[in-house]
């Protein structure tokens, strides 16, 4: 490939120009290198999780002797019970599985290998013993044999949690889990502090359980809808602000007025029909209906506000919407593009969880206090969590870099190729190509630098977290601050590395005179960024926010079957928050394309001027917007002064 290291230094970058898609070189060797090992090292963290046992123990199970199941295993020093022979007992049964320990996070109860999972409840002992002799699974302690469950004093202590609740094995992993989710319901009201009433939990709970299949299809519904919104994109560019703005506008009117029709439907209702025991659950009722009602009306009416500030700077994204629009239309892959992301990013997770639940299980055993066998991890390798972590960030927005590194130089090659005949077979393709063959490094290096912020943020978040009621205000503050301001660092380095990439794509330039470059072309052009994040970014967000109403909408109706209306929330927050995420990874696509076109447009109008020779590269309909746009403006007395400095250009040329 001939690569090369492309540093440079300040002088040399000052006078050195633009040249789109001219010269290609590898770009920060180092951090490649330095990623590559990094992997590495995730690597050499699953293998030896795995060598010493943690995969056979994490896949069979183990029980509280350390005897894997399904197999037979070797005696284990002044341990008891262990060495013994499960080949047959390839399941492992807790003898009280509701025993929850939150803060170490596990089941505190003794495990046993058995035969077979109980597949109905077993309310005594007796039952317990006719199970063992039917199936031959002992679901009572090795020590005691299934004749003497009923007649052992030591049966209360040795032998399951009565009633033994009906399990079944949980695919791939062996385990006897409960069919019945009380358990569950159990666990989440220790973990949720908001719930005073427990009942109320519990109704929550069954109506996600009873709606799971409405839940699903409003989940594939949002997905439709963020791909026919997509499309839809690509031919009414120059429309869809408006579009948008008009349906968000009836999206949330619509919302809002079935929810105050459906309250003031329930408070007309006869209560004098309704027994006493479900009084206070149609109070409930109206009062969820009414809470919902309010929120939104003041979500409809903050929404009104921004849209009638922000009416007068609209079109001044129509220009860029409709370039975008026409990418879409040459590159069509960039539509799927979320999906290889999202596919990746799974991957990668699945991997990753994998790798942690191995963890859990490695180590050598050791003996706990209650007698039990643990398996831990002693010496430095103790610290292999801290590393695992640190992969899981650095890779993921590795994995989200590539992601933005692939869509800038598509639309780069789009916006420099003078003649769209002669753009490559598969721009999206080529894209992937150079990445891999140049600028792997500069992503590594540009992805680590947002892990350095992210992680402290994170490291904050906990700590504010376990601190919470403990901590006195100034602390509380501080730390709050502190997390504030952590986040608005990575935000804006996220947002200066994305137009980094953009420059690196360009001029295949290194990731540090990348990012100085692109920082300097966006202060110079300080109006129009801050015109075009403000309202395109708001024109998405109200994409977004379309998508989010509609599959809403369609669940409350959808829903409406349920005159609980208190179990709504839990199916609402989770399909509103999946459309929100599937509607925010599309149209993040969108707002790539017209970020990376505004940064090459900004560099094409300082490099050239339309005369023989130094000839545009942008679109006519972009050229249009920057005539209309000085016009107004000199119309309105600020166009020379505002245009003059707003695009000077940002390098001398030689």
């Amino acid at each position: 490939m001939g690569c090369c290291s492309s540093a440079s230094s300040a002088a040399q970058s000052s006078k050195r120009e633009w040249k789109p898609l001219e010269d290609r070189s590898c770009t920060d060797i180092p951090w490649l290198l330095l990623f590559i090992l990094f992997c590495v090292g995730m690597g050499f963290i699953c293998g030896f999780s795995i060598a010493t046992g943690a995969a056979a123990r994490l896949v069979s199970g183990y029980d509280s002797y350390g005897n894997i199941c399904g197999q037979k295993n070797a005696k284990l020093e002044a341990i008891p019970n262990s060495g013994m022979d499960h080949t047959h007992r390839k399941y492992v049964f807790f003898l009280d599985p509701c025993n929850l320990d939150l803060i170490n996070r596990k089941i505190k109860s003794i495990a046993l290998c058995v035969t077979a999972c109980p597949r109905q409840e077993l309310k005594t002992l007796s039952d317990v013993q006719k199970f063992a002799e039917m199936n031959g699974s002992a679901l009572c302690s090795y020590n005691l044999k299934p004749s003497e469950y009923t007649t052992s004093s030591k049966a209360s202590v040795l032998c399951p949690k009565l009633p033994v609740p009906a399990s079944a094995p949980i695919p791939f992993f062996h385990r006897c889990a409960p069919v019945n989710i009380s358990c569950y319901a159990k666990f989440a009201e220790a973990l949720i502090t908001f719930v005073s009433d427990n009942s109320v939990l519990h109704r929550l709970i069954s109506g996600v359980m009873t709606s799971k299949e409405i839940i699903l299809g409003l989940c594939l519904l949002s997905l439709v809808l963020s791909m026919i919104l997509m499309v839809i994109i690509r031919y009414i560019s120059r429309v869809l602000v408006w579009i948008l703005t008009i349906l968000v506008i009836l999206g949330s009117l619509g919302g809002t007025g079935v929810l105050w029709w459906l309250y003031a439907k329930q408070r007309r209702s006869p209560k004098e029909t309704v027994i006493p025991e479900q009084l206070q659950i149609a109070e409930d009722n109206l009062r969820a209906l009414l809470i919902y009602a309010i929120s939104a009306t003041v979500f409809t009416a903050i929404l009104f506000l921004i849209m009638l500030v922000m009416r007068k700077r609209v079109a001044l994204t129509i220009a860029l919407f409709h370039v975008a629009g026409k990418v879409f239309i040459h590159l069509p892959l960039l539509v799927f593009q979320p999906f290889w992301t999202f596919f990746a990013l799974v991957l990668f997770w699945a991997y990753w969880i994998m790798t942690l639940l191995f963890l859990g299980t490695a180590g050598s055993a050791v003996q706990n206090e209650q007698g039990f066998v643990e398996f831990r991890v002693s010496g430095p390798l103790q610290y292999m969590w801290w590393f695992h972590a640190v992969g899981l960030i650095w890779i993921s927005e590795f994995i989200l870099a590539c992601q933005q590194m692939t869509v800038a130089g598509a639309v780069v090659t789009y916006y420099f190729t003078r003649d769209k005949r002669n753009l490559p077979f598969t721009p999206i393709l080529a894209s992937v190509n150079r990445l891999i063959r140049y600028h792997l490094g500069t992503v590594a290096k540009g992805s680590f630098i947002i892990t350095l912020v992210k992680i402290p943020r994170m490291i904050l978040m906990y700590m504010h977290s376990q601190l919470k009621g403990k901590e006195n205000a100034c602390a509380r503050c501080v730390l709050k601050s502190c997390i504030c301001c952590l986040w608005c660092l990575e935000k804006c380095l996220n947002y200066l590395n994305q137009n980094a990439y953009t420059a690196t794509a360009i001029n295949s330039t290194n990731f540090c005179t990348s990012a100085k470059d692109a920082f300097v072309i966006l202060v110079e052009n300080a109006l129009r960024v801050a015109a075009i994040n403000t309202v395109g970014d708001f024109m998405l967000f109200l994409g977004k926010v379309l998508i989010v109403c509609s599959t809403g909408l369609a669940g409350i109706m959808l829903l409406n079957y349920q005159q609980d209306y208190t179990v709504w929330v839990l199916p609402l927050i989770i399909v509103c928050l999946f459309a929100f995420l599937v509607a925010h990874c599309f149209l993040s696509i969108y707002e790539m394309v017209v970020d990376v076109l505004f940064l090459c447009f900004a560099i094409d109008t300082k490099y050239n001027d339309g005369s023989p020779g130094r000839e545009f590269y942008m679109d006519k309909v972009l050229m249009e917007f920057v005539e209309n746009s000085r016009k107004a403006m000199k119309e309105a007395g600020k166009g020379g002064v505002a245009d003059a400095r707003e695009l000077k250009p940002m390098l001398k040329r030689r």
